[in-house]
């Protein structure tokens, strides 16, 4: 059989199957489409990569603005790939008109969350309130983030666990960045006691509690408040710094009131 007799054959087979935006679609046709979407979606993705572990590493961004600008340049190859793959497919793009009334329609009633989460997304990595590696508190949600996406953002907790949470959280909840201002932050360690201890006591013994502990700054140094003198307690606060980016907040606590516990056991001092 030659070659003439061979494309006959997939003329004959390749039947027309519909008509959209003045193109005939037949299963070749459509075949090709979708293999063009593919390699586009491929395309921009290794192109993504390409830049946030390639270009942008050069300027010397950290991870979360380029992986920010590679999501941004994703975005806009994948519209354009799009718009340029239908109009060689010869659709013609203004049979979409009606397509956009009924999505805003859509948007209107169903899709309205996905559409805010979207916004809120290219609002987070333009205006970048948090960023890739940051130790945050949202929505009762305590973790590091991991990955900024253009719906969702990753947190891993301290459990090692990933949760994926929707971008307008960051929008309209309020999100505590505990690493946003790159200083060390403040952390403050209730003790009560019983009332007539010697307080000159307590405080040395606070104090050396914090000193105990290595990821203590030594500067701002750490200081003791006595809150309250009435009733049957003496109420303590002790108040130390230390850099969020290398404990949580209740891992150092807890260590704190291991050490606080201990040193007024040894001295015999009751808490109240």
């Amino acid at each position: 059989m030659d070659w003439d007799s061979v494309r006959d054959v997939l003329q004959r087979v390749d039947v027309r199957l519909f008509s959209f935006g003045g193109t005939a679609f037949t299963l070749s046709s459509l075949l090709k489409l979708a293999l063009a979407l593919v390699l586009l979606v491929g395309v921009a993705a290794r192109l993504r990569h390409w830049m946030v572990v390639r270009v942008l590493l050069r300027f010397q961004m950290d991870l979360g603005t380029r992986q920010a600008i590679g999501s941004i340049v994703r975005y806009v190859v994948l519209i354009v790939g799009v718009l340029v793959i239908l109009q060689n497919a010869g659709i013609n793009l203004t049979t979409f008109n009606v397509v956009a009334g009924a999505l805003g329609v859509g948007v209107g009633f169903g899709l309205q969350n996905v559409f805010s989460n979207f916004i809120s997304g290219l609002i987070v990595m333009f205006e970048r309130p948090i960023k890739v590696g940051d130790r945050i508190e949202v929505a009762g949600v305590e973790g590091v983030v991991h990955e900024i996406g253009a719906r969702r953002t990753t947190v891993v907790t301290n459990d090692n666990v990933a949760i994926l949470l929707p971008n307008q959280r960051f929008i309209t909840d309020n999100v505590v960045n505990l690493v946003y201002l790159e200083r060390a932050v403040r952390l403050r360690v209730p003790v009560n006691v019983v009332a007539g201890t010697d307080v000159d006591l307590v405080r040395s013994l606070l104090l050396e509690a914090a000193a105990s502990n290595d990821r203590v700054l030594l500067e701002p140094p750490p200081s003791v408040l006595l809150l309250s003198l009435g009733g049957g307690a003496l109420g303590f606060e002790l108040v130390v710094w230390y850099q969020p980016a290398g404990c949580t907040r209740q891992q150092l606590q807890s260590e704190l009131n291991y050490a606080i516990s201990h040193k007024l056991k040894m001295h015999e001092v009751r808490n109240g």
